[in-house]
């Protein structure tokens, strides 16, 4: 498939509109395509684009797609001839005047009805006639659902039953809620691309003994760049000259800066606060950390949570259902019932027309979402979607990795104890040799500790053990180094030994027992933090998987206070033990979800992809920008830090909890005055409440998760 694009619309102004738009993407054969009224954006394949611009164009003329590159259009309320802010204001403020002096001159007015109707259309006109071009033009295209035809249609009835001061104000009421509502999603919208704007407009490169302001994507690798105190780093790469703090909050949301000296890696979107730096470039702009994840968190719409695809789909049948209970509103009871005025009841029937607009729902839903989603990439939490945020916001098992998620990674030697006959550092030295091509971080740390040149020449022999350590031929002699495990498959006994929270890597020549290497690894100084505040925010069980030994791993369990270890696990144990402890779910089938909360594993994003693979939500340690990290996981908590997770799951269960309010409030009100309506207790300023002041508040109530403290008790 080919890659996403992301590109802003021009003129998308209506929810229901979006979402029509998205409808016919999907059934003219782009099943891939997402439109986000919350963003402005559209998400397509890259060569389905010029397919879908012709697309948007016959669905509604008025909206343009800007090119991949173009930067996002000024969001500025207008009406759709175009009109600034201030016009709209006049405008209302002009309408209102009107209607207000043609209720004050009722009688006098009504004995001359060419002078009542002049002061009303006027009014009406200022206010309503965008509504009635946009209701023209969208009849010629057969789309008789939109918010636009029914507001038309409902005010000019209340104009055929002569209810002159309601068809005004009710257009007049809808304008100044349409204002509002356009400036709160605005407003949200400068929010959200606020959150993204740490994209580096410049670098200034070295070319020809002079320094050349150009665009970071003209930067290639190997070239250098100097980075000014203040300024953005345009690219990631490795310092050369000079030392300063690096600011990475735009990266990891964390406001402690961090040393960057000669040989340290930078990254792009983080801040020079101090020195003059030279960095040569090692990746290219679009490899960037920066903006691979600025392309994730745009796409991020992409991926829709269950609640805003079934709003979507409720929001095709809903208008239509409603328009079809006003007609029957409107002709039945006259039909059917002796003394029923046609008048009365139509009455009521437009009523119903001004409230069947969904927009309070299509709006506030995914705007709730994406804003949940900016509030914790913002936080250093980078999540994939909306999907994902729910997901988050059900976790009740946590499983996590030990080595670099609970704990640093950064193992050391503490002992070694060598076989009679041999000095600790033979043992030393035939480690180092054995482990020479390991990446594993325990082989490091025997290299670190042997402190001396290894001669690769004197290797003929390498085979890794997963789950168990290596085997090597050295200078003619076999050489084993690792667990228990492996010198018993070898039939080679090993001693016992008394360290304690250590790893134990064993060491056997031709056969026999050489000596042991303990070494040790440290818990992240936030790891029983995370734990438990996980559990304030209800997390029923935790649990440590680990490929150590059991003594190693259930000493770090205990000082963290995590419920259940399982430890000597191969790659493909960990598989197993996520399985069997999520066993509601069905094995290796993500959507079928579990059947009590969601299962999330948190591992190091490398080695851990096929267990990230079997979790309802995969998390990944991103390390400031590693590569499988943020392709494998669903969710990158891109500084390390543990406790990142808890303030993930409580920002999702504000999102969660924000959308279910508007939910129960939109519908709630649409529906009371739906009843209060068909009854007769209703008139239309209150179905004018029931639509446009109902989705204004529900919007309002949405921007509130984007303004979220990012800290655990400040999400929740």
């Amino acid at each position: 498939m080919a890659d996403k694009i992301s590109c802003s619309l021009q003129g998308l102004d209506c929810a229901n509109c979006a979402a029509k738009i998205e409808d016919a993407l999907r059934r003219q054969g782009m099943p891939d395509a997402v439109v986000s009224f919350a963003t402005g954006q559209l998400v397509v394949p890259a060569d389905q684009l010029d397919r879908a611009r012709d697309v948007i164009r016959q669905v509604d003329p008025n909206v343009s797609v800007l090119p991949p590159a173009a930067p996002a259009p000024r969001e500025e309320a207008a009406e759709d001839d175009g009109a600034p802010s201030w016009r709209r204001v006049a405008e209302m403020t002009v309408a209102a005047a009107l209607l207000v002096a043609g209720a004050v001159y009722h009688d006098a007015l009504h004995d001359r009805p060419w002078a009542e109707y002049a002061v009303f259309v006027s009014a009406y006109l200022l206010v309503g006639r965008g509504v009635l071009l946009a209701a023209l033009r969208n009849l010629g295209r057969g789309q008789l659902f939109d918010e636009n035809f029914l507001m038309t249609v409902a005010t000019l009835g209340a104009f055929a039953i002569h209810e002159l001061p309601e068809a005004v104000a009710v257009m007049l009421f809808y304008a100044v809620g349409e204002y509002f509502q356009d400036r709160a999603v605005a407003g949200s919208r400068r929010s959200i691309r606020a959150l993204l704007a740490v994209r580096p407009d410049h670098a200034n490169v070295r070319r020809g003994g002079e320094l050349v302001r150009v665009a970071p994507e003209s930067v290639g690798v190997g070239e250098e760049i100097v980075v000014r105190p203040g300024e953005r780093i345009p690219l990631d790469g490795e310092v050369i000259e000079g030392f300063t703090y690096v600011d990475t909050s735009a990266l990891t949301g964390e406001s402690a800066p961090r040393a960057a000296g000669v040989g340290d890696t930078v990254l792009a979107g983080t801040v020079n606060t101090r020195g003059l730096i030279t960095v040569r470039v090692t990746r290219p702009f679009g490899d960037s950390s920066i903006a691979r994840v600025l392309q994730l968190v745009e796409e991020a719409a992409a991926r829709k949570a269950p609640t805003e695809r079934a709003i979507t789909a409720f929001a095709r049948w809903y208008t239509p259902a409603v328009v079809g209970l006003a007609a029957l509103v409107a002709l039945a009871p006259p039909l059917l019932l002796p003394g029923a005025a046609f008048a009365d009841w139509l009455h009521r029937a437009l009523v119903l027309l001004v409230i069947s607009c969904p927009c309070a729902l299509v709006v506030s839903v995914p705007l709730s979402y994406f804003g949940g989603i900016g509030a914790a990439s913002r936080a250093g939490v980078l999540v994939k979607g909306g999907n994902y945020l729910d997901a988050l916001a059900k976790v009740d098992t946590v499983v996590w990795d030990k080595t670099g998620t609970l704990t640093e990674g950064q193992f050391r030697v503490v002992s070694v104890t060598a076989a009679e006959g041999l000095e600790a550092t033979d043992v030393l030295q035939l480690a180092a040799h054995a482990e020479l091509h390991s990446s594993h971080p325990i082989a490091a740390a025997i290299l670190e500790a042997y402190g001396h040149p290894v001669d690769p020449g004197v290797l003929t022999e390498y085979a890794e053990i997963a789950g168990h350590g290596v085997r090597a031929r050295i200078d003619g002699r076999l050489v084993l180094a690792g667990s228990e495990r492996l010198l018993a498959q070898e039939g080679i006994a090993a001693p016992a030994g008394d360290e304690a929270a250590a790893t134990v890597v064993h060491v056997a020549v031709d056969g026999m027992w050489a000596g042991r290497i303990a070494v040790a690894d440290r818990a992240k100084a936030t790891a029983a933090e995370a734990v438990a505040l996980l559990r304030g925010l209800g997390v029923r069980r935790q649990v440590m998987l680990s490929g150590d030994d059991r003594r190693v791993a259930e000493a770090v369990g205990r000082s963290l206070g995590l419920d259940e270890v399982r430890a000597n696990l191969l790659p493909e144990d960990k598989v197993a033990a996520v399985e069997e402890i999520g066993g509601a779910h069905q094995a290796g089938d993500r959507r079928s979800g579990p059947r009590r909360g969601a299962l999330a594993f948190v591992g190091d994003g490398i080695n851990d992809a096929p267990v990230l693979s079997r979790a309802d939500v995969g998390v990944a340690m991103g390390g400031l920008g590693a590569d499988a990290a943020i392709e494998a996981a669903d969710v990158v908590i891109m500084d390390d830090d543990p406790a990142k997770l808890a303030v993930g799951v409580a920002l999702g269960r504000r999102t969660r909890q924000i959308v279910s309010q508007n939910m129960a409030f939109a519908l709630g009100v649409k529906v009371l005055v739906m009843l209060l309506g068909t009854l007769g207790m209703a008139n239309m300023w209150a179905a004018v409440f029931a639509d446009v002041g109902v989705a204004l508040l529900a919007i309002l109530n949405a921007t509130r998760v984007l303004r979220a403290r990012p800290t655990p008790r400040g999400a929740a």
